[in-house]
């Protein structure tokens, strides 16, 4: 009994918050409720981002209904590279990588092939929202797919590496980078198995990672350290974060970035729920940060300088050890 109290205690220290808190305090206080569009919808989200300046992926086509889907083919074939995403997707569901072709199949990223009519298939089921929030009708993206900057070459298997910032009223509070694996096949996505590594705000050099629920600092598939890698362009990572907070008009929101070897950080997608284990990843709580945060909107101090907010989130936000 000793021991859970202690733990207790411990979690309180570093304040550690739960999925009930997370919604309670933040979520539903912070998200009006009207703006979620701007975040669920993947489209519109990237709209709002190219009419605010801020990259994203290049927009190849959108398909709307099933009679699209044969055409899509022919807008596609000048493309050797490509994705495919359910504008209203979660979880990474139902996202399609295609990294090359052979004859009239495409190749995955995990190297399989697939026929047009498995391609099909899957579009086909995307329209009909199986990939969805909600399993309503959806539509889908087809956009440019990223090649990762070479900084990752050795701790990520065979897919591309994203990096969230957490953001509250325009501060970063927290961020980490997600690293594919073999488990996660390929996906950045922490419940299929990927990494979650902790960074450190003020510098932008991973800390530590979480894999599961185990702690590592390297990865598993490479072997290699996943521990004091520099993210690139880290400052403008910061401010574009920041600047989502007036692009999405949301309080609590979770940006995702990816970082191209050509083309540099452009935003992926933006959540309104994001979830926790960026905690763990980090070894830190975003209690103590969210709560310097209101306190600043309290005494009516927030700033509507984006790069002011992230000299605040610097000063005020390391991730120790």
């Amino acid at each position: 009994m000793y021991g859970l109290f202690r733990t207790a205690r411990r979690l309180r220290e570093i304040g550690l918050i739960g999925i009930g808190e997370r919604n309670a305090n933040y979520v539903l206080r912070y998200n009006q409720r009207k703006f979620y569009p701007r975040v669920d919808d993947k489209l519109i989200t990237k709209q709002l981002a190219l009419k605010a300046g801020l990259p994203v992926p290049e927009l190849y086509a959108v398909v709307r209904a099933e009679h699209e889907i044969a055409q899509l083919h022919e807008t596609l074939a000048s493309r050797e590279q490509f994705v495919v995403k359910p504008a209203h997707g979660s979880g990474g569901d139902g996202i399609l990588v295609i990294s090359g072709r052979r004859g009239e199949k495409y190749r995955r990223s995990n190297g399989q092939l697939m026929a047009r009519e498995e391609f099909n298939h899957h579009l086909s089921n995307g329209l009909s929202g199986l990939f969805s929030l909600g399993g309503q009708p959806d539509h889908l993206l087809v956009e440019y797919c990223v090649q990762f900057d070479p900084i990752f070459d050795r701790v990520s298997f065979r897919g591309v590496p994203d990096v969230r910032i957490i953001v509250f009223l325009g501060y970063p509070v927290m961020a980490m980078i997600r690293l594919p694996t073999r488990m996660s096949d390929g996906k950045a996505n922490l419940h299929q198995g990927a990494i979650g590594v902790g960074i450190d705000l003020p510098t932008g050099v991973t800390k530590r990672g979480v894999w599961g629920t185990e702690v590592i600092r390297e990865h598993p598939d490479t072997e290699h350290s996943i521990v004091g890698l520099k993210i690139p362009r880290w400052d403008d990572l910061m401010e574009m974060a920041s600047r989502c907070y007036e692009l999405s008009e949301l309080g609590y929101i979770g940006v995702d970035f990816v970082l191209d070897r050509n083309l540099g950080p452009m935003i992926l997608e933006l959540n309104a729920r994001p979830g926790l284990a960026i905690q763990i990843a980090n070894g830190n709580g975003l209690g103590h940060r969210l709560a310097k945060v209101e306190a600043l909107a309290e005494r009516g101090a927030l700033s509507k300088d984006p790069q002011e907010r992230v000299d605040f989130a610097r000063k005020n936000f390391p991730t120790l050890g």
